[in-house]
């Protein structure tokens, strides 16, 4: 597994936009952008993050100038500006050689997990999942959770331990009522004590790339069977129906061949039509695989950041636990 170098005495983020602009919530945007400023990143745009739109630029703008960002060795960080809904059809525009060649730490959460996924799993380059540039900032409710994502960031290793309140979501269009939802992980196991290598993202995204020329999961996972796989599934809005599926298409598609854990985050917008739990749909595709649900990962607040393709210690007792990268 490849790590990239980032420079930590001078730090350099180039924010892009594969996915959609963030001219609908420029004020929101600037705030997590002078947070990054104020803790050291020198912030570098690309011309389509600002604009308006379901996607920021056509896909062939959007693959040049995410490529534009991987033009020398320059020890920087790249970060996506924001999540949307069609982020896979500029993958075919990005020059994954140029990538290899100048490999840089890529991060974002939701819809770039098709990119991050595939330059992970495909070419064996650690990316961050977690965090998208418009989505800094600190809660004066629960701060330290931005505060590891600076921290993971700047190559800091820190054990991150679960909330214990959250922020839950009622409706896609309501704003939430602040962290007032106790936490509490839950399993199939009582406790739970496990290393792996981490891989995973939104479970929206990844569906589309099981048997696609992008997806080399199975050579992944035999590549690492030593140390075995912890997958995590961050669901945005799958109903119970569609996650079960997909952990049965995942199944037979191989992915669960050498895992030894699987974790979900909190589903963010819930639904079912045949009236199918999410725990019932972990349970009836997964059986006797461990996995632990509900956890601080992805489109519910607070949320952990996730190094795809490094190595996860996790621990898991009484509806706790905790997350640490042993290599950065």
């Amino acid at each position: 597994m490849r790590y990239p170098k980032l420079n930590t005495k001078q730090l350099k983020m180039y924010v892009t936009a594969p996915s959609r602009g963030v001219g609908h919530k420029l004020e929101s945007f600037n705030e997590s952008i002078q947070y990054l400023e104020n803790n050291g990143f020198k912030i570098e745009e690309t011309p389509s993050v600002r604009n308006i739109g379901i996607v920021s630029n056509t896909a062939k703008t959007r693959g040049l100038e995410f490529n534009s960002c991987f033009q020398d060795d320059d020890q920087a960080f790249v970060c996506c500006a924001s999540g949307g809904d069609f982020l896979y059809d500029m993958l075919d525009y990005v020059d994954f050689n140029l990538v290899q060649k100048h490999p840089k730490w890529v991060m974002g959460a939701s819809d770039p997990t098709s990119l991050l996924y595939t330059i992970t799993v495909k070419y064996d380059i650690a990316t961050m999942y977690g965090y998208n540039a418009g989505g800094f900032h600190e809660s004066s409710e629960d701060p330290s959770f931005t505060r590891n994502a600076i921290s993971m960031m700047k190559q800091e290793r820190i054990t991150q331990y679960s909330s214990k309140k959250h922020a839950d979501f009622a409706d896609f269009m309501e704003e939430y009522n602040g962290f007032d939802t106790i936490t509490k992980w839950k399993s199939n196991y009582d406790e739970l004590e496990i290393d792996g290598r981490c891989i995973g993202g939104c479970l929206d995204c990844l569906k589309d790339l099981i048997g696609t020329d992008l997806d080399e999961t199975v050579s992944f996972c035999d590549k690492y069977q030593y140390d075995g796989i912890i997958y995590y599934f961050d669901n945005f809005a799958l109903s119970a129906e569609s996650v079960y599926l997909t952990l049965l298409q995942m199944k037979r598609a191989d992915w669960f061949h050498h895992v030894n854990l699987v974790l979900f985050g909190r589903n963010c917008f819930k639904s079912s039509t045949t009236g199918m739990s999410y725990e019932e749909a972990y349970k009836k595709a997964l059986g006797d695989i461990p996995y632990i649900y509900d956890t601080d990962i992805g489109h519910t607040e607070p949320c952990m950041v996730m190094i795809n393709g490094a190595m996860l210690h996790i621990k898991y007792e009484d509806e706790k636990g905790s997350f640490i990268f042993t290599k950065i």
